[in-house]
């Protein structure tokens, strides 16, 4: 089966997390409906210890063939949940095969998938995509990484290729920020491991961003309107007060490459209360440590301005940038780089405007760069993923397993 196939199938199970249920894991319900149907498929592969466990961690793993034993043992992990975007409905994915270079209608949603917008589509003329129906994500993120680890076992067992230990695990919640929190390390039993959680095949990602979620709660004095004058104090126009004192070009649509940025990505409230969520970014340690201390600054005047407990700033750390972790086991990149090199791909190793399972495995002890998996604009309704590429992400591990079960392990 190739891995777009497996794509179609997973992307039909509605995964969506939820941020408000962040409390417990999986925060969505659908998480374990996607983790039990992988457990069928990984026993139906002949994989040892496949169990779902109470937080819809999919677990599987293969025995080394005769002779690997000692090779050193790889884990490879994507994540179940989709985005919460457009409110989680269902997808209705649509194959294009033999794309002729032109918009793409997406259903009748009257969006269109437009390669004026998505310039890498300039470069599928003639392959496959899959694409939604313009009312929901498409999943690709991270169901195409969940499609190209499971097509991977599927080959080794099948071509009865060698290889050493190899431990899967599917986990849940990663784009609310819980991601592999629970991952056993120890039952887990890698000495290296990979994330599948990225969009071209030819890309090795281990720097991150420094990454936290602030949210801003604001308390008002509400009073009639009409005998408002010294004595009313609107949340929300405080709240509105709070967001115009960050810096307005330190946004994601003003910012590129190691460049962070606040991002609201969640407003509510009335006269008497209103919260704000942003998300804080950043590559630098000390600018990242020095947009938490903007927040808690401003929320500071604000309190002098209209007395204390107006405004309350809490502040919770997500993930790190990994690449302090993985300079100190440069031979998981190098492995990966080769392996692309070997399906005649130029590797390319971009900073990561993100996150992923991988930034923070590496920093419970298990390096853990990140890999394309051929999905593209993701987080939104215009996602989309290359089969063909797809393909190629699946030979790109084919190559790790290889060179590691053989120790062609380049050097520095």
């Amino acid at each position: 089966m190739r891995a777009y196939e497996r794509l179609l199938k997973y992307v039909v199970v509605n995964t969506t997390s939820w941020e408000e249920n962040e409390a417990q894991v999986p925060s969505g319900a659908g998480e374990f409906d996607l983790a039990r149907l992988l457990e069928e498929e990984m026993k139906a592969m002949g994989l040892r210890n496949v169990h779902v466990d109470e937080h819809a961690y999919a677990w599987g793993f293969l025995p080394a063939t005769p002779g690997c034993e000692k090779v050193p043992a790889l884990g490879l992990n994507a994540h179940l949940d989709t985005v919460e975007d457009l409110g989680g409905t269902d997808t209705h994915p649509r194959v294009v095969e033999n794309y002729d270079g032109r918009p793409i209608p997406l259903g009748t949603s009257g969006r269109v998938l437009d390669p004026e917008q998505f310039p890498h589509l300039k470069d599928c003329v003639g392959r496959t995509l899959i694409v939604t129906d313009g009312t929901s994500v498409l999943g690709a993120d991270d169901k195409a990484g969940i499609a190209a680890i499971l097509t991977l076992i599927e080959r080794l067992i099948q071509e009865n290729r060698p290889h050493g230990p190899i431990s899967v695990c599917f986990s849940p919640d990663e784009e609310i920020g819980h991601g592999a929190a629970l991952l056993d390390l120890d039952a887990f039993g890698a000495k290296y491991g990979y994330t599948l959680d990225g969009s071209a095949p030819n890309m090795v990602e281990y720097e991150t961003f420094n990454a936290a979620q602030a949210k801003l709660f604001f308390t008002g004095f509400s009073v009639h309107p009409g005998s408002a004058k010294g004595k009313m104090i609107n949340a929300q126009l405080v709240a509105m007060e709070f967001n115009a004192m960050l810096p307005p070009e330190e946004i994601p649509a003003c910012t590129e490459g190691r460049e962070g940025f606040y991002h609201l990505t969640d407003s509510r409230g009335n006269t008497s209360e209103a919260v704000l969520t942003y998300i804080l970014r950043d590559h630098d340690a000390q600018k990242f440590a020095e947009r938490k201390e903007k927040m808690q600054e401003i929320a500071g005047k604000l309190n002098a301005k209209y007395g204390p407990g107006t405004v309350r700033c809490e502040l919770r750390d997500q993930y790190r940038n990994m690449a302090e972790v993985i300079a100190k086991y440069p031979e998981v990149v190098r492995v990966a780089e080769a392996a692309i090199r070997d399906v005649n791909l130029t590797p390319e190793f971009p900073p990561v405007r993100g996150g992923t399972d991988g930034a923070q495995l590496s920093f419970r002890g298990l390096p853990c760069p990140n890999l394309g998996t051929g999905g593209y604009a993701f987080h939104g309704p215009y996602e989309y993923a290359v089969a063909e590429e797809m393909d190629q992400s699946v030979e790109i591990l084919l190559n790790i397993v290889r060179r590691f079960a053989s120790g062609e392990i380049p050097p520095a």
